[in-house]
């Protein structure tokens, strides 16, 4: 009776999903259901790649792990080891926040959600799922979670106080464009980013407050200057 690797009955939250046994035999039925793939890592780096249907593991089939064992005797009568890791192509999201400064050094905190869907299963698995060892839901999400608020934080501290506090739509859709590249880099796609709440400290909230009331920073700014000014003569 043939041996059958499939992964059965994910969760709509699985990202991803290893195999238990690393000990894979010639002839087993490798079953990939669809919005899925499969793929045989083992060295290292990825190998094969299964799309859905039923497969039956053959030399034909695993021709990069074929040639990596041609040169032992006999290897096509006995199992061979690699670890079988099957990915989610379905849509997934996160879940982001943290604190950074802007462009004055204002004090800002922001939290929200992003949505993101593995584009190339080759290059995930190598670049994070193998090459980090995170073989399961969880550890994925929290190390997304801070790979997305690592290239947030750089990414807000080159805005103003005001532009995210008057043009928060336009600022998103500036950050999900520059973060789609980096979520790229670790093969997947950056589908939306929504930001559910900014805030700043209660002396930076009054200065965005008359900014919106006289339309002009720079004016704020003299006054917040002119009030220091004051207040060190005091104590002269």
């Amino acid at each position: 009776m043939p041996k059958v690797i499939e992964w059965i009955n994910p969760s709509s939250e699985d990202i991803v999903w290893k195999y238990p046994s690393e000990e894979i035999e010639w002839g087993s039925q490798l079953i990939v259901h669809e919005f899925e793939v499969a793929v045989f890592y083992r060295d290292g780096k990825v190998y094969d790649i299964f799309g859905a249907g039923r497969h039956t593991i053959t030399t034909l089939n695993l021709p990069l792990i074929t040639k990596v064992l041609s040169p032992i005797a006999g290897f096509d009568k006995i199992p061979f080891r690699s670890t079988v890791i099957f990915v989610s192509l379905k849509q997934f999201k996160g879940k982001f926040g943290g604190n950074t400064q802007t462009t004055e050094l204002a004090p800002l905190q922001f939290h929200g959600t992003y949505w993101f869907k593995v584009n190339d299963a080759n290059l995930f698995v190598n670049e994070i799922v193998g090459g980090q060892s995170l073989f399961d839901t969880e550890s994925l999400n929290n190390f997304l979670r801070g790979y997305f608020n690592e290239g947030l934080i750089k990414l807000l501290s080159k805005y103003s106080i005001v532009d995210v506090f008057t043009n928060l739509d336009r600022v998103s859709s500036e950050v999900n464009a520059r973060l789609q590249d980096e979520f790229k880099r670790i093969g997947l796609d950056l589908l939306d980013v929504k930001f559910e709440g900014v805030d700043t400290s209660d002396d930076w909230r009054q200065r965005i407050f008359w900014i919106k009331q006289t339309g002009s920073a720079s004016y704020v700014m003299q006054m917040d200057t002119a009030k220091q000014v004051a207040k060190e003569l005091s104590k002269s």
